[in-house]
């Protein structure tokens, strides 16, 4: 019987060029459901999130100060990668989902 488990699957600052912030381990299954982008600059910035090479979140403008919310329900096979960038390291994700293995 498979094992679903909720997990953070990326905290932190978003990196200026595409990154990788999530692999999903072989022999899993991840469920993408929260993406949390909050801007902490001065400035309006972008945000892009892909899955693969296909974006998700294909550069969205976050206000100032400003914080924007995605609900999922994404499915991402074993070995996919989640990619994110913004267009300031002043951008914080927060990616979570459910595993299972």
């Amino acid at each position: 019987m498979a094992t679903s488990t909720p997990k953070l699957l990326y905290r932190g600052a978003a990196a200026t060029s595409s990154t990788s912030v999530y692999y999903v381990p072989s022999a899993t299954t991840t469920i993408l459901t929260d993406i949390v982008i909050a801007n902490n600059d001065l400035n309006q910035q972008s945000v892009t999130i892909l899955i693969n090479s296909v974006p998700l979140v294909p550069t969205v403008p976050v206000a100032a100060g400003g914080v924007v919310n995605f609900q999922f329900r994404t499915a991402l096979n074993a070995t996919d990668t989640i990619y994110a960038y913004a267009t300031s390291t002043n951008v914080a994700l927060h990616l979570s989902g459910v595993t299972i293995a």
